[in-house]
C-alpha cells in the first residue's frame, strides 16, 4: 500500500467505533468518507430498506447517542445539532451503502472501509491470543508460586551458615602416664 492509501485506512480505522458488541461506523462518518451529505446517505437507506436488515444497520438508541456525544464532545441540539437519533453501519451495511450511493468516490473508499475493519478484526484477535496466552501464564505461575517459595526456602537452608562447632580439630593424645625413671 502507498502512504495515502495507508493514511486513508488509518482515517477510516479511527472511525470504526464498537457498539452492541459490533463494530460500527456511524451515518456521519460514512457519509464523510463516502463524499456526499448524510441527507443525502439517509435518503438512500429509506429508498432500498431490504438492503439494510437489522445486521447491517441499526439506529443508535438516545442513550447510546448520549454517551457518544458526551465522548465526542458533539455539538449539541441546542446549537443546530442533530435532529434525529443517528443510524450505525455494520462492515456489511457500510459496503451495502457504497452500492446504493454509486459514486466514484463511495466505491473507491468502500474499499479502505472493508480494509479498515479487517485490520481491525485482526487486531482484536492478536489480543485475544495475547489475553488467552496471559491468562494462560498466570495460571501456571500461581501454580508455581508455592514451588518456587520452597526451593527459595531450600537454596537459603543451603547456604546459611554452619552452626558453630566447639569441638577441637586435631588428634588427642592419651593422658600421658608418667614414663618410667631410668635410675
Amino acid at each position: 500500500m502507498n502512504k495515502t492509501a495507508i493514511i486513508l485506512a488509518r482515517r477510516v480505522s479511527s472511525k470504526i467505533l464498537i457498539l452492541r458488541n459490533q463494530k460500527i461506523i456511524l451515518d456521519t462518518d460514512l457519509a464523510e468518507l463516502y463524499g456526499v451529505p448524510v441527507k443525502r446517505l439517509n435518503e438512500q437507506l429509506k429508498r432500498n430498506p431490504e438492503r439494510f436488515p437489522h445486521d447491517f444497520l441499526f439506529t443508535l438508541t438516545r442513550e447510546e447517542f448520549e454517551n457518544l456525544r458526551s465522548q465526542n464532545a458533539a455539538s449539541s441540539p441546542s446549537h443546530g445539532g442533530r435532529r434525529y437519533l443517528p443510524h450505525a453501519f455494520t462492515e456489511h451495511g457500510a459496503i451495502m451503502a457504497a452500492s446504493v450511493l454509486n459514486s466514484k468516490r463511495a466505491i473507491e473508499m468502500s474499499v479502505f472501509v472493508v480494509r479498515a475493519f479487517v485490520q481491525m478484526r485482526q487486531a482484536l484477535a492478536v489480543n485475544q491470543q495475547v489475553m488467552s496466552k496471559l491468562s494462560e501464564l498466570e495460571s501456571r505461575v500461581d501454580g508455581h508460586d508455592t514451588e518456587l517459595q520452597e526451593l527459595v526456602e531450600a537454596i537459603q537452608e543451603l547456604i546459611a551458615p554452619l552452626p558453630a562447632n566447639n569441638r577441637r580439630i586435631g588428634f588427642e593424645t592419651p593422658l600421658a602416664a608418667p614414663k618410667p625413671s631410668k635410675d
